[in-house]
């Protein structure tokens, strides 16, 4: 697998002159690739693939950079060796055809050397020269060096010439690369003495632990440059190597603010409304059952139906599995499958070491570019290396996804063990979110309950949610609080419908209290009634005695004056006779 020049720019801190190698991570590895115009030592044992990744820098220096290589094999035919690295998919007949690489072999017999004081390379060096000039070559590689110098025994003609060898090579100014078995003991090589002699050194390591195999490289020195110096997993697949750094030290990763649903809106609700932060991790973890593969099934719908693309890295069940289960929840992942934008990926964890699921996922994220990536379950790969080192795995690939800005979704099975008692505290640690989900037994009934541990940078509910999975999707509700505690299922139900009579009972009693009070109103008002009809009636009655009794006054008022005004006529007419 290959990078092109603007991934593997000069850094800055050195200033020597360096050839980018194109295989990925290695570049990265060696701060911008091999010295340029100096010799590189690659030694390993048998089967470590040294001569695939010699290969590999010169094709991909002249695809990739324009810079032609020649490749001199003391062990494999030409014809031997294209048909070996067909495989990765390097055409070298194609490319020794448009003379940009050119294949040599030199065929080393025991028998024909002669051990003499001037033995000497001035041959080998006549058909390099000539080799190199013919296509005008930037790149050589030498496979191997133990060939080369098998039937030498004298130990002084031995290192004269390797010296020669490597101040030759630097004195036509070719990056070169030489390969060479490892030797016995704390010796790099057979010899002993091309490490020394060689401006970088890379061993690699093929090494078998529990029945799995691992490829390993360690960059063991490097003149005039700053190196990683710890052991990086390699893989070889049909695109060439790729080669996993370990992760920086440096914790200046970009953070995201934007958010992104669970695809569970009571979920959603439960981490402040709006959902995980984007590129973030979030770990769910449960024992069997729970749901943890539902909920991690979900958040990938989730992400599908925004249209973004999301990697399914299944360990326990294969992808035809997961997709017939989750129609019972009613979710679809075919369709998402069939539009390009879920991509599943199963295998066992003990296909490979975890370095190896480390590179295998790296790549593959490389290549797909999701959004969302989804690993169930991670406490699987405690079958293929202990708790420190799957923490350590994980360290490295949330840190990958950080530099991404990848959002990743962990299931983890919890049992009643110190082991995955420990996974979860050791992996909590590392996400920015933890879900647990656990069983809640009680009237008989088993039922699940989620809880949100942690949810960092943002405000999230405490509470305990009863989770439901039902024929139409996934949801969580409100847990009851009954005298025994939390009352889940069928308790909860029989809660419900004891609050919900003892509402009704309520609202029947306060009806009949307002019927009964409505009742008694109307008495009183009619009662009011009678007794103002009474008032008014003895009222008229009081005033019609005041209007008789005023209209006796005026009678006998209006009597007397008539009476005394008679009298005084009377006296009057009395008086005027007398006067006569």
């Amino acid at each position: 697998m290959s990078t092109t020049a603007k991934n593997t720019p000069q850094s800055h801190h050195s200033s020597l002159p360096k050839t980018p190698t194109g295989i990925t991570g290695l570049d990265e590895i060696t701060d911008g690739g091999l010295p340029k115009g100096r010799p590189t030592l690659i030694c390993g044992e048998a089967g470590c693939g040294k001569t695939l990744m010699s290969v590999e820098f010169l094709v991909r220096g002249a695809v990739e950079f324009d810079e032609p290589g020649v490749f001199m094999a003391f062990e494999e035919k030409a014809s031997e060796l294209s048909m070996n690295v067909a495989s990765l998919g390097f055409d070298l007949d194609k490319l020794q055809e448009q003379k940009k690489i050119k294949l040599d072999y030199v065929h080393i017999d025991r028998s024909e050397i002669e051990e003499t004081g001037e033995y000497n390379l001035e041959g080998l060096f006549i058909r390099l020269d000539h080799a190199i000039n013919t296509i005008k070559a930037k790149r050589v590689v030498l496979d191997t060096l133990e060939n080369l110098f098998s039937g030498l025994t004298n130990q002084a003609i031995l290192r004269a010439e390797l010296r020669r060898l490597f101040q030759w090579l630097k004195e036509k100014g070719v990056t070169a690369i030489i390969t060479g078995e490892k030797g016995e003991g704390p010796a790099l090589t057979r010899q002993g003495l091309e490490e020394y002699v060689s401006d970088c050194v890379i061993l690699l390591d093929h090494r078998v632990i529990n029945q799995i195999s691992t490829r390993r490289l360690r960059v063991i020195k490097y003149r005039g440059s700053v190196h990683g110096t710890n052991e990086y997993p390699f893989l070889i697949d049909d695109e060439g190597i790729s080669v996993l750094p370990i992760t920086s030290l440096k914790l200046e990763k970009k953070v995201s603010s934007d958010r992104i649903s669970s695809g569970i809106p009571a979920m959603d609700t439960m981490l402040g409304g709006r959902g995980f932060f984007k590129g973030s991790s979030i770990l769910v973890s449960g024992t069997a059952g729970t749901g943890k593969t539902s909920i991690a099934a979900y958040f990938a719908n989730e992400t599908c139906k925004r249209g973004d693309k999301c990697i399914y890295f299944a360990f326990e069940e294969s992808p035809k599995q997961i997709i017939r289960n989750m129609h019972s929840i009613n979710v679809d992942l075919q369709k998402h499958i069939d539009k390009g934008i879920l991509k599943f990926h199963a295998s066992r964890p003990t296909l490979h070491g975890l370095e190896m699921h480390l590179v295998a996922m790296y790549k593959i994220i490389k290549k797909f570019k999701p959004e969302v990536v989804v690993l169930d379950p991670i406490t699987n790969l405690i079958t293929v290396g202990s708790v420190s080192e799957v923490k350590a795995m994980l360290i490295r690939l949330i840190d990958f996804l950080q530099e991404e800005q990848i959002t990743v979704m962990f299931t983890a099975l919890t049992l009643n063990s110190i082991i995955t008692e420990q996974t979860d505290e050791g992996v909590s640690s590392l996400v920015d979110a933890w879900l647990m989900v656990r069983d809640i037994e009680f009237n008989g009934e088993r039922n699940r309950g989620m809880y949100i541990m942690k949810s960092r940078g943002m405000k999230h509910s405490n509470q305990v949610r009863e989770f439901i999975i039902t024929d139409k999707g996934l949801d969580l509700v409100e847990v009851y609080l009954g005298p025994d505690g939390v009352l889940t299922g069928s308790a909860r139900e029989a809660q419900k419908l004891q609050e919900q009579t003892g509402y009704l009972l309520r609202e029947f009693a306060v009806g009949n209290k307002d019927r009964e009070l409505l009742r008694k109103r109307k008495v009183l008002e009619a009662k009011i009634s009678n007794l103002q009809t009474e008032f008014e009636s003895a009222e008229e009655e009081l005033n019609k005695m005041y209007r008789q009794e005023e209209l006796v006054k005026q009678a006998s008022s209006k009597t007397r004056e008539e009476i005394t005004s008679r009298r005084r006529g009377e006296h009057g007419g009395e008086k005027g006779e007398n006067n006569g």
